[in-house]
This record gives structure tokens, C-alpha cells and sequence, in this order.
């Protein structure tokens, strides 16, 4: 059977290219062999489940794993300790049913015929089973989340935790098992905030002996490199898999299922085209697909409105903020990976085809999409396809004045503009332009948020436009020679600098023109705004 790359369930290396996550998963083994409870929590399709197979075809030669789910179904019933007690039974039957082992089964089926079963039998039959086992005990769990709003749940994670307190007090390494693994989206000491997330924040820790570790799940260059080497070994295509993989891995910042979606795209949909151009198509098919990956952020803005406002603030106004993994919006953003740290500590979106997700849907969401004057979108292209920016920007320059004509003329109080506003608009502006034919992405510059690099690929060229709000002549002479330069990094001649103002009455700009600067073209713009 020829190998496929996967994006719907758990990878199995037998039959799905998959990244070579060797050395990522001894910091897994090496938790275990300490015999450490400690939980793997990540966003979704993050590689949890099959981190989770790895341990169990891996390790079970010296450890006897219990691998489980508690992916609840509607006909099952937690809400009494008798009967989550005889569902986790029945759990560790269908695990030891996998060793053949018919003692082992027969003990569990033993303990699920108890009538009275509770917290406090099951604890002794786990200390019975443990101290019988030959191996070293390991249960892991996932989709811990399914079961994170039962109360009965957070009772049975509180058995397990004083079951290891013991063990360390009483150095009776036997008397329970060895290493617990927890495996959801959730981090176990969030689970009341999950359970209302608007409300009261209560926590209540049930799982506070999970040992901490370092371990970055997503995928570096090199290490993408390694599915490719054996897609081709496989296929014989003939790609230059060192480009390919960093092409990969700047669309996706090395998120899992978002590097396999890419390379099955090229693999099933666009004619092996193992091209820059190839990740591309494929990138914008991920953007413009829903998928369970998207419905998930999507469900996620709906459900905080607080993690909505801050990620709109990130993405659609350039809000720059310190990364501060103790704030409770942006642990949850992060959680979900939605952001992630950049390089100098401040709070960024996790990856370009994240970005472009959240554009869209920000900009769907908005009434600002109408502020496309045109029905032709192929006004707004040449002859030979490509985008004509100087009338894409002409044409936002003129919506932006009828608009402070028309606020000028409003009742005060009636309409606001935040200076962020104009980003926000140009972005609506630009989208269904573009949409479904190019791709583009922002790089904030400033940590004050005053200046914003938007790159657009169409038609296999790029552009390169700065948006900049204006605070003198001084700062006007700064954006372009902070265009010019990142000219200069993407090999550019030409850009587009576009700047808006906020002072009251002053023109500073009769109307927009090409400019010579440092060696390069620059088509600069300045949108006059109003002051609030």
C-alpha cells in the first residue's frame, strides 16, 4: 500500500509520510522512565494522539501502557462514581485486550462487576494490579477535554494524584502507576475557567504533580525535510526538498497538521507541483477550505469575547503587545496556538495561513467589506493580470475622503475612527480584490504598532505596501527608509508607502505620486483621516 500524507487522523507510520519527531519523543520517554505524570497539552491536530502512539509502540516492551480516550459518546452516563469507575474498567479491558493477556482482562472484568465500585475500591484495585504486573504501569489518556466538565472526572484526576503522593512519601514505587499522561487541548488546571468561561474564573487544580518540560511540537525546516526525503525516495519527483521545506514552513511556522494539508494538497490536488508556486496554491486552498482546524479557532473567538477583541486587535490593527504567558487572554490564545512569542518577546500570530484565516474572518464579519465601489474586480488588474496598486490605493484614498466628508457632516459623537481604523479598512478593501487569486500576509516593525509591512503575492508577483501613521515630516522621511530597506531584504524596486493622517486641517499631501528614493520607486500616499 503506497504511503499518503495525513490531515484526519492519528498517523500511522506504516502507512502516512510523516516528519521524523524521534528526538522530540525521547523527552517523553525520558519523563517516563522517571516515572513522572505530566500532561500534553496542545492545540488541535498538534500531533497529541500520535505523540501518544509513539509511546505505545516504542515503549511497551519495558513498560506494560494503558493507551485510552475519554471521547465521550451520548449514551454514556459520569455522572456517578459507579458508573465512571465501571467505564474506566471497561477502558482497560479494550487496552489489555491488544496483549491477549486473559489474567489482566479477567481481573478488570472482576472490578467492573463490583456493585458498590467507587474512588476508594478502584484505588486499592489499582494498587492490587500494579503490585501483580510484571512491567511498569503507564496509563495514558486522551482527549482528556471530552471529560474536563465533569465533576466526577476532576474526583477520579485527585485519586490519581494522592495515589502518587503516596508513592513518593512511602518510596512504594509499585503501588500505583508509574507515569500518567494526559493528552488535550486544555491544560487540566483550566478546567473550570473551560467550564464558564465568561463568568467567575474558579480553578481548581486537580493535577498539580504534572512535572514541567520544554518541548517546541512544531516541525523546523530540517526537520519537515525529513518527510520530503522520503516522499521522494518514494516517488521520484526530483524537487529541491531543502527550498520546498522552508518554503512549507513559512506559510505554516512548522504547524503540524498545516505542513501535512500543504503536502497533500500538492501530492493529490495540484499535480505534484513541487514548487514555491505549488506551496502557495496549496496554502491559499487551506485558507479558503473549512476544515475542523478553522472551525475550531473559529468556535474558539465565538466562545471568549475577550480572546476575540485581543486577537482582532493583533491582526487587524497591528496591536503590539509584550507575549505574557500569565494573562489569561493571551494564555488561551496561546493555548489554542493562535499566537506564539516572536523573537524579541512580543505576541505575533502562530502562522501566515492562521493570519490570513483570521483576516478573512474579521473582515467577513464586518460591514467594512461593502467599501468596495466596484463590481468589476478586474478593474483593479492590467492587461497581464497583475495588480494596479497605484489605483488600488488611488481608489482607498478616495473612499477615505467621502468618509471624513461624511463624519465631518455626522452629529458629533456619531462616528469614531481610532487610528487603527485605517488599517483595518484598507485590509477590507483590499481582500476581495484578491481573493481566491493571491495571498497576503502583514510583519509588524514597531513595538509601538506605528508602522506595518504588508506583503501581497498575485499573479506570481510581489508587492510590497507600508502602512504608517503620521507624526510629522520627520517620521514620513523614517517609513521611507524603512521601505527602502525592506526593499532592499525581498530584492524589490519598487513599493508602495502608504501613510495616514490625523491632523485636523493641514493637506500634506495635494495627491498621491511616485517618488525617487534611495534607488528605488516608491508610490506614496497620504489618506487624510480627520482628528477624532
Amino acid at each position: 500500500m503506497a504511503k499518503l500524507f495525513n490531515t484526519a487522523v492519528t498517523c500511522d507510520p506504516a502507512r502516512h509520510y510523516m516528519v521524523d519527531t524521534t528526538k522530540k519523543m525521547k523527552v517523553f520517554e525520558r519523563l517516563i522512565d522517571n516515572g513522572n505524570y505530566f500532561t500534553i497539552t496542545r492545540a488541535r491536530q498538534f500531533g497529541k494522539s500520535t505523540s501518544l502512539n509513539w509511546i505505545y509502540d516504542h515503549l511497551s516492551d519495558r513498560y506494560f501502557v494503558i493507551p485510552s480516550s475519554f471521547e465521550r459518546y451520548s449514551d454514556e452516563d459520569w455522572t456517578t462514581t459507579i458508573n465512571f469507575c465501571k467505564y474506566f474498567c471497561k477502558k482497560v479491558i479494550n487496552a489489555c485486550e491488544k496483549v491477549d493477556d486473559k489474567s489482566i482482562i479477567g481481573f478488570w472484568e472482576n472490578v467492573k462487576q463490583i456493585p458498590d465500585l467507587d474512588f476508594d475500591i478502584l484505588a486499592d484495585k489499582i494498587k492490587e494490579f500494579c503490585k501483580k504486573c510484571d512491567k511498569k504501569v503507564v496509563l495514558a489518556i486522551d482527549e482528556v477535554d471530552q471529560a474536563s466538565n465533569n465533576n466526577v472526572f476532576v474526583r477520579f484526576l485527585a485519586m490519581l494524584r494522592n495515589m502518587y503522593l503516596d508513592r513518593e512519601k512511602f518510596k512504594d514505587y509499585d503501588s500505583t502507576f508509574w507515569s500518567v499522561i494526559l493528552a488535550g487541548v486544555y491544560d487540566v488546571k483550566n478546567l473550570k475557567v473551560k467550564i464558564r468561561p465568561e463568568e467567575e474564573h474558579q480553578y481548581n487544580p486537580p493535577w498539580n504533580v504534572a512535572a514541567d518540560y520544554k518541548l517546541d511540537m512544531t516541525f523546523n525546516p530540517q526537520e519537515i525535510s525529513t518527510m520530503l526525503v522520503d516522499y521522494e525516495n518514494d516517488n521520484h519527483i526530483g524537487f529541491d526538498i531543502k527550498e520546498i521545506s522552508e518554503e512549507i514552513y513559512k506559510y505554516t511556522s512548522g504547524y503540524p497538521v498545516l505542513v501535512s494539508g500543504i503536502c497533500k494538497e500538492i501530492d493529490e490536488n495540484l499535480d505534484r507541483d513541487w514548487t514555491k508556486d505549488g506551496v502557495l496554491k496549496a496554502a491559499k486552498s487551506i485558507i479558503t477550505t473549512e476544515s475542523n482546524l478553522s472551525e475550531s479557532m473559529t468556535k474558539n473567538l465565538d466562545t471568549y469575547p475577550k480572546l476575540k477583541a485581543f486577537i482582532r486587535a493583533v491582526i487587524m490593527e497591528n496591536f503590539s503587545v509584550p507575549f505574557a504567558p500569565n494573562n489569561q487572554t493571551m494564555k488561551f490564545a496561546n493555548m489554542f496556538s493562535i499566537i506564539k512569542k516572536n523573537a524579541v518577546g512580543r505576541v505575533e500570530i502562530h502562522n501566515l495561513i492562521f493570519q490570513q484565516m483570521l483576516i478573512n474572518y474579521f473582515v467577513a464579519e464586518s460591514q467594512l467589506k461593502t467599501l468596495l465601489l466596484d463590481s468589476n474586480i478586474r478593474a483593479y488588474t492590467d492587461r497581464q493580470g497583475d495588480l494596479n496598486m497605484p489605483l488600488i490605493i488611488n481608489r482607498f484614498a478616495d473612499i477615505m475622503k467621502r468618509r471624513k466628508e461624511t463624519k465631518q457632516k455626522a452629529e458629533v459623537g456619531q462616528m469614531t475612527f481610532i487610528e487603527r481604523e485605517g488599517r483595518f479598512m484598507f485590509l477590507c478593501f483590499l481582500k476581495p480584490i484578491i481573493n481566491g487569486s493571491g495571498f497576503y500576509y502583514s510583519e509588524p516593525e514597531n513595538d509601538d504598532g506605528s508602522r506595518m509591512d504588508l506583503v501581497i503575492t498575485y499573479n506570481h508577483k510581489e508587492y510590497v505596501v507600508e502602512l504608517k501613521i503620521w507624526h510629522g515630516t520627520e517620521y514620513e522621511l523614517s517609513g521611507r527608509d524603512q521601505l527602502s530597506e525592506y526593499l532592499d531584504a525581498r530584492n524589490h524596486s519598487e513599493g508602495y508607502l502608504v501613510t495616514f493622517s490625523f491632523l485636523k486641517e493641514k493637506t500634506v499631501q495635494e495627491k498621491p505620486e511616485w517618488i525617487d528614493y534611495n534607488g528605488k520607486r516608491i508610490y506614496e500616499a497620504v489618506i487624510e483621516c480627520g482628528k477624532n
